[in-house]
């Protein structure tokens, strides 16, 4: 029966697999198709903390997030999708975490408002059993 050791004692052979993977490797790697829906969903956070609030309640998120939103359409336009990518899901996150503060001080605004009529309410009902 044959042994089929040839790569391990062919350093030619060990030389051209390892060119051969080295090559795939770089040919996956140099295929990266454009972030476009990464894109889109991460605009549509951005617009989504704007129409939250976020102007008001989250300023700094919501800065953070609009600016790496356009250092990612720079990246798409420059082809550097891998970057254009990570620039967009770092907005996204941004945004998200902008419209959430928004959401959570309108809800404490509102609770606190509540309160206050809660406060005025039980001053009514004191002054009126008096």
């Amino acid at each position: 029966m044959k042994k089929f050791n040839y790569l391990r004692t062919n350093p030619m052979l060990r030389g051209i697999g390892i060119s051969a993977m080295a090559a795939l490797f770089i040919a996956a790697c140099a295929s990266v198709p454009p972030p476009v829906e990464q894109m889109a969903v991460s605009k549509a956070a951005v617009g989504s903390a704007t129409s939250a609030g976020s102007n008001e309640f989250a300023p700094l998120p919501l800065k953070s997030a609009m600016d790496k939103m356009d250092a990612a359409e720079r990246a798409m336009s420059e082809k550097e999708y891998v970057l254009a990518r990570q620039l967009a899901e770092q907005a996204q996150v941004d945004a998200q975490l902008a419209a959430a503060t928004s959401r959570s001080a309108k809800a404490q605004k509102a609770a606190s408002a509540l309160q206050e009529d809660n406060v005025i309410l039980r001053q009514e009902i004191d002054r009126s059993t008096k």
